[in-house]
């Protein structure tokens, strides 16, 4: 494999951009295509692709915030209009929103940990696919990851939860840097001896 600087100054210069901020255009259909297949090429102990996607793009944006909205001022009965409507408007803040659904195969020798890892693993490929293709992205849980009733309108299984959704556009305002840790901070080298 030939050594790529251009990759390497991309992977450490690479930032979330904010879905608040995006704007037109997002990918389109083939850079879709490629940003998912990226994403699929991650370590996957056992060849399960323990993940799968939910592409949200046009009207379903809107549809699906009809649905968030709704559950939302069910979960948060004392929630404003204006509350309410953030919920409805959230997945048009970007042209098109992924979501990456963790699939774990229980009971088999691929210890579930390392399925879910691989799935969180898809997620930080399409971030580096998006921002290699020019595009804003940015990945969110938030509570819509985690409610039931989102669950059952995404479709998910017993076996299922969401791993992130993955929004993607292009950047409507400049990202600001953000303190990384220090690596003498966060390395050790080990000794040899346990402790």
């Amino acid at each position: 494999m030939p050594r790529s600087q251009e990759t390497i100054d991309l992977l450490l210069t690479r930032r979330s951009a904010k879905a608040l901020t995006m704007v037109e255009p997002g990918p389109d259909a083939a850079e879709l295509q490629t940003i998912l297949r990226i994403g699929t090429r991650v370590p996957d102990h056992g060849k399960l692709a323990p993940w799968r996607f939910v592409v949200f793009q046009g009207a379903a944006r809107r549809a699906f915030g009809a649905i968030l909205s709704a559950v939302y001022a069910k979960v948060q009965p004392n929630a404003g209009d204006d509350q309410i409507e953030f919920e409805a408007n959230r997945f048009t803040r970007a042209p098109t929103v992924v979501a990456v659904i963790s699939r774990v195969t229980p009971g088999i020798k691929i210890p579930e940990w390392e399925q879910l890892l691989s799935a969180g693993a898809v997620c930080q490929n399409m971030l580096v696919a998006a921002t290699a293709l020019g595009y804003g992205a940015q990945w969110l849980t938030e509570w819509y990851a985690f409610d039931p009733e989102i669950g059952r309108a995404l479709g998910l299984k017993e076996n299922e939860r969401v791993a992130g959704f993955i929004y993607l556009g292009s950047e409507g305002a400049e990202k600001d840097e953000r303190p990384r840790p220090e690596l003498s901070e966060i390395v050790s080298v080990w000794s040899g001896k346990a402790k």
